[in-house]
């Protein structure tokens, strides 16, 4: 069978341009640094679960004021472990978004349960007036999508939630650092999800992830699904899995979070507020209105233009790695032809499958780079 593995001549492409949206050598320069608390991991032989693993926790729980934190291997394993945990599998139904990575909506299918969507709004975000409407006998759960570092409206979602008995799965891979009305999102319910994958603001050498959660309960049941369900050595409380943080990862992304975190968050706002004050000059561009109750941390910068498909070449062409996230909503994909949704039925998210542009907004982006970003898109459509 032939290899399908597309990332390492997507690396080699993405490499070649000049403004990434890929920061990968950059972000991990100061590697040597690192590579120093990796050799007292190899001495220490502590590579599973290790005492990195632990600090990495407590400093999560800290930082995001919360009681519990869970290390897992990955984001999707986040939302998965969560699902799980809650008991939800064949026969329910969990209420998301078609706009959002296959991660989402996979973690849900992989439980055994079956992806609701509802539409979004102009945000990306999932659109919570719509919500009630999909609610049925079999629904067990809500998992809102905080799309591109923006949350979503929570009081709202969660007072829905309340009224129907349902849990609330937040995947907030994109949103580490963000609030609602000046609150962490934990806040406003039970669980929270997180990736760390390589290029998200808070990032790891491959793939990481974490759970966080105010509920003992819930906490005690996702400790023992990571680890095969083991409390022991040898006694094993529950059948669980294997996903476990990696302790090495653990060393980066304690480093990374003492280290960087905070200016990579700051960075990637004030970026994002420049590129809003000089794109929303543009009568072919559409930036999303900012709220002052969020706090937006830009995992993505999104806009909505006009000859999407050819700027973005054009933009490319003069060395901009401009990116759709996604060209295909979910309920369009091959995978999810069992599921019987059509072309049309989420129409918001369709016009923002076919209209949005992520132009990079990492840290390492300054006015040099956002000017000639904003000069391209200013000559693309003067040309047209």
């Amino acid at each position: 069978m032939k290899n399908i593995n597309f990332y390492p001549k997507q690396y080699t492409k993405d490499q070649k341009i000049k403004l990434n949206h890929s920061y990968l050598i950059e972000q991990f320069s100061d590697y040597s640094k690192i590579l120093k608390k990796v050799i007292k991991v190899i001495k220490k032989g502590d590579y599973t679960l290790g005492n990195e693993v632990d600090k990495f926790e407590a400093t999560i729980s800290k930082r995001m004021k919360c009681k519990h934190t869970i290390a897992v291997g990955n984001g999707t394993d986040a939302l998965y472990l969560t699902l799980k945990a809650y008991g939800i599998g064949i026969n329910d139904e969990v209420i998301t978004t078609p706009f959002t990575f296959i991660a989402t909506v996979g973690s849900i299918v992989t439980a055994g349960a079956k992806p609701v969507f509802v539409d979004i709004k102009e945000d990306y975000n999932i659109d919570e007036t719509k919500i009630s409407a999909a609610i049925t006998k079999k629904t067990k759960a809500i998992m809102p999508v905080h799309w591109a570092g923006r949350p979503c409206e929570l009081d709202k979602i969660f007072s829905i939630a309340k009224k129907h008995k349902l849990h609330v799965v937040q995947d907030s891979a994109h949103v580490i650092g963000a609030r609602f009305k000046k609150k962490h999102l934990i806040n406003f319910g039970d669980v929270c999800t997180y990736s760390m994958h390589p290029l998200k603001n808070l990032n790891v050498w491959g793939d990481g992830g974490f759970i966080i959660t105010n509920k003992k309960s819930l906490a005690k049941k996702l400790y023992l699904l990571r680890n095969h369900g083991l409390q022991d050595r040898n006694n094993c409380k529950i059948f669980g899995y294997n996903s476990r943080l990696d302790t090495i990862q653990a060393v980066v992304a304690n480093y990374k979070m003492r280290k960087k975190l905070d200016n990579i968050t700051k960075k990637r706002i004030k970026n994002a507020k420049i590129l809003d004050k000089f794109l929303s000059k543009n009568k072919n561009v559409v930036t999303v209105k900012r709220l002052k109750y969020l706090k937006e941390v830009f995992h993505l910068y999104h806009i909505n233009v006009k000859k999407r498909d050819s700027l973005q070449k054009y933009l490319i062409k003069n060395n901009i790695d401009a990116k759709v996230h996604y060209p295909i909503p979910i309920h369009l994909q091959d995978a999810a032809k069992y599921l019987r949704y059509k072309k049309g039925d989420f129409p918001v998210a369709e016009k923002m499958a076919n209209t949005s542009l992520s132009l990079p907004v990492h840290e390492f982006i300054g006015s040099r780079h956002i000017q000639h970003m904003v000069n391209s898109i200013e000559k693309f459509y003067k040309k047209k």
